[in-house]
């Protein structure tokens, strides 16, 4: 099994405590490696893979939005990989960072009809894919992302995010 090692930020006050946010990125990011290992011949390092996973709030992430994309507006999840790979490439220690916005997060639940835990969820899974060099930018590429994500999910006992809605 791989192992992960994961730094939170709590930037937020409206997050969960930050041991709560822990253990469920861990066990949602343990899952999410131990099916890309074991399932998408992704290979993994011997010594633990860290990520860095900021939780925020809509402004703090418009500005990183603004900064690194050049979107001035909020976003769900951003991922910043800490070098760039391709799908199976095997990864070096740390491999990114994921950010998070919790009131972006809230409203795309209640719009999408599911509980904030599930959509944090998916959007961890997304997040973490995106270090792996998986992307969403043409449809061939969203198409295998998306399933991922949504076989990702469903070990984790969660429906398919997708269900009903075009890619990306």
């Amino acid at each position: 099994m791989p192992e992960l090692d994961i730094q939170v930020s709590v930037e937020d006050a409206g997050w969960p405590d930050e041991p709560v946010l822990e253990a469920v990125s861990a066990r949602i990011l343990g899952m999410a490696a131990s099916y890309l290992a074991e399932n998408e011949e992704q290979p993994f390092p011997e010594h633990p893979v860290e990520v860095s996973l900021l939780f925020t709030g809509d402004e703090d992430i418009r500005t990183i939005n603004a900064e690194w994309r050049q979107q001035d507006k909020p976003t769900n999840v951003l991922s910043f990989p800490a070098a760039p790979l391709a799908p199976g490439d095997m990864p070096g220690p740390m491999l990114g960072d994921i950010v998070i916005a919790r009131e972006t997060v809230e409203r795309e639940a209640e719009a999408l009809e599911k509980t904030f835990d599930e959509h944090l969820a998916h959007l961890l899974v997304h997040g973490f894919l995106h270090l792996f060099g998986y992307d969403h930018m043409i449809a061939e590429e969203a198409e295998k992302m998306e399933g991922l994500e949504t076989r990702i999910l469903a070990s984790l006992g969660l429906s398919d995010p997708y269900a009903g809605q075009g890619p990306v």
